[in-house]
């Protein structure tokens, strides 16, 4: 029997919103994991990184579908549509205006990189994946963005945040 969702509390919609992201976060891990032991890391990596290039802008045409995001949005579209990505509820981020053709975002708090470190393990080396991840999420959102990796594992990064983008529109 489904849950009749029109009869929970706004607490109990933000539990199942929650619920729902760590689920599907504990999927993604479990399977790159399952990947790693049975293939080794590089082509778990390597299947990780095909699994974003489908994903990302399956996930973008959803998130402008129902929030009313229109294709060729720019910046202003980009920025409202990573308010809503999956993930945006369990990892802490922010956004840097930098003028009227780029922003700067920051994973300052990441979930699987905070849950490595207190397992005492290195940072996922996560760049890779990133880069495809975040260029065709932004290029769903409008073809005109460029993507730029600041800094993400395993390059060095500062203590305040995991990974930073460079979204630039000319």
């Amino acid at each position: 029997m489904a849950t009749n969702l029109e009869k929970l509390s706004r607490k109990e919609l933000y539990k199942i919103i929650d619920a729902y992201a760590k689920a599907w976060q504990a999927m993604d891990s479990c399977y790159f994991l399952a990947l790693e032991e049975k293939y080794g890391i590089e082509t778990a990596i390597a299947m990780d990184i095909e699994a974003w290039r489908r994903f990302s802008p399956i996930e973008a045409k959803r998130i402008m579908r129902e929030f009313g995001i229109p294709k060729n949005s720019g910046l202003e579209g980009l920025k409202k549509a990573l308010q809503y990505r999956v993930y945006a509820r369990l990892n802490t981020q922010s956004i840097e205006d930098v003028d009227e053709t780029q922003f700067i975002f920051r994973m300052e708090e990441c979930r699987i990189q905070v849950a490595r470190k207190r397992k005492g393990l290195a940072d996922f080396p996560c760049k890779q994946v990133g880069i495809v991840e975040y260029t065709e999420f932004a290029r769903t959102i409008d073809p005109r963005i460029k993507t730029r990796c600041i800094a993400c594992p395993p390059d060095p990064h500062p203590t305040d945040y995991w990974c930073a983008w460079e979204f630039t529109i000319k």
